[in-house]
């Protein structure tokens, strides 16, 4: 059994436990304070939309030497496929109304995202790999269902602005093929998601699941691999634990 399909199967039975309970939990009186705080672990999946060229099939051209031979044979396809990655952090709620919070999740963000390139001869096939480390910066709104014994559900939605923790650079040094593609150092999403407040007698267990999107486009820089995008959406889908 794979770890995502074990986790999906615990939380499964946790919630079907709880939620035929008898005796009602205190939950650590995390709903009973107008301010609290917790801490998170979160699962993610990273990839790309990508926008290519109009001229996207041309061959990689060196542009040290663009009239000389091209570096590839054409291109036939380009393609990003979800790259896994972890975040850990810290919650700060506010109780706006009994089914209404304002969340604030700060967390520092380790995630790979990949572009995979192939050509007319596949020995030319590329796979570039884009390590960040950053600082996720989430408002969210969080609107809950009524409790049920120790069980309630909730929808959450907001915007992030993620800060890469470091400036990526070309270095010229390398060669052309070689040359890492950049992401833009900050950038702007919008989060959406679902997930369901389990108590226990000292605290309250959340856990959840949302996808994110880039209001714009990601891509920074001029290198030749970029050459044929035009722009690059990052979207995430993350699994959430949070704990208050």
């Amino acid at each position: 059994m794979s770890i995502k399909k074990a986790i999906l199967f615990s939380v499964g039975l946790l919630l079907s436990q709880l939620t035929m309970a008898q005796v009602q939990a205190w939950g650590g009186g995390a709903d009973d304070n107008l301010v609290s705080f917790g801490f998170s672990f979160q699962y993610l999946l990273q990839d790309y939309k990508i926008v290519r060229q109009d001229n996207w099939r041309n061959p990689i051209i060196d542009p040290q030497n663009p009239n000389g031979t091209p570096l590839t044979t054409p291109i036939t396809r380009i393609s990003s496929r979800p790259s896994p990655g972890f975040t850990v952090g810290f919650i700060t709620r506010y109780r706006v109304a009994e089914h209404l919070e304002v969340r604030a999740t700060p967390a520092l963000v380790f995630a790979d995202r990949e572009i995979n390139y192939e050509f007319v001869n596949p020995s030319d096939n590329l796979n570039r790999q884009i390590q960040t480390t950053s600082i996720d910066m989430p408002l969210l709104l969080k609107l809950r269902s009524d409790r049920l014994k120790n069980f309630r559900a909730y929808l959450v939605g907001g915007v992030k602005y993620s800060l890469a923790v470091s400036k990526g650079k070309v270095d010229e040094n390398e060669g052309p093929l070689q040359q890492k593609i950049l992401n833009k150092r900050g950038i702007g999403s919008y989060e959406a998601g679902i997930g369901c407040d389990i108590y226990f007698e000292y605290f309250k267990m959340s856990p959840e699941i949302k996808v994110a999107n880039s209001f714009n486009s990601v891509l920074a820089g001029n290198v030749p691999l970029s050459a044929p995008l035009s722009k690059l959406f990052l979207h995430s889908i993350m699994f959430s634990l949070h704990f208050e």
